[in-house]
């Protein structure tokens, strides 16, 4: 009898044991449960950078022409844009009026050219406004272009010219020759919009284009042009 009532009692404790440790696990497994509940989920914010130096990798645009900028690109973000100018309207002007202070007039009107001057490597000349761009250090940026906003449309127009053989030999010179034909570039500078910084998120950002299409000769072919006209322009 005594060892019957002994094995309850210690049968009873036991049972309370366990109870007081499956309640806490329980108690756990509810909080996971209401965490995993996509009702009590916060919504997503995307990140936020302040430095500049968040990268959205290359674009739909670019991957399809495979260049460094986008004349068309279906992801602008216009609307994010226009409404980002509203709140910063004046600063962002200050910055505008910076980048387009610039004597673009004989890029815009393009130079005088000799009626017997010519090219030795074929190039393509077009005047663009970028809508994106991979910019000097690799990262591809939105360019404020073709925004309207306060009856003021804000655009950025810049030249370039792109060579049509680059690598190859200049056609013009003789086989004897050894040439290349050699793609040039230049920085521009251009207003941009970080879509990731909610502080200010316009900025000026450097961005290498194609300016011109040059024909490199080797050092003896330089040597020898030179001897030849040193003998018969003398």
């Amino acid at each position: 009898m005594c060892v019957y009532i002994s094995d309850r009692v210690s049968h009873t404790r036991h049972t309370h044991t366990v109870m007081t440790a499956i309640r806490p696990s329980l108690l756990l497994m509810g909080v996971i449960v209401a965490l995993a509940d996509p009702r009590h989920q916060a919504p997503y914010h995307p990140p936020t950078s302040s430095n500049n130096n968040h990268d959205p990798g290359v674009p739909i645009c670019a991957s399809i022409t495979n260049k460094t900028w986008c004349l068309e690109d279906s992801e602008y973000p216009t609307y994010d844009i226009k409404h980002a100018l509203e709140n910063h309207y004046q600063k962002v002007l200050d910055l505008y009026t910076d980048v387009a202070d610039l004597n673009t007039q004989l890029s815009v009107e393009g130079p005088k050219i000799l009626p017997e001057e010519t090219y030795l490597c074929p190039s393509e000349t077009s005047y663009v406004k970028p809508l994106r761009a991979q910019n000097s250090l690799g990262k591809w940026r939105f360019i404020v272009n073709d925004i309207e906003i306060h009856y003021e449309r804000l655009t950025q127009t810049t030249h370039i010219e792109e060579c049509l053989t680059s690598g190859s030999v200049c056609p013009l010179l003789p086989v004897c020759y050894e040439s290349k034909c050699l793609q040039k570039s230049i920085y521009h500078r251009f207003l941009v919009y970080d879509p990731y910084d909610k502080y200010f998120p316009f900025a000026v950002d450097n961005f290498k284009l194609p300016s011109s299409c040059a024909c490199l000769l080797d050092a003896y072919t330089i040597n020898h042009l030179d001897q030849y006209s040193s003998m018969y322009l003398k």
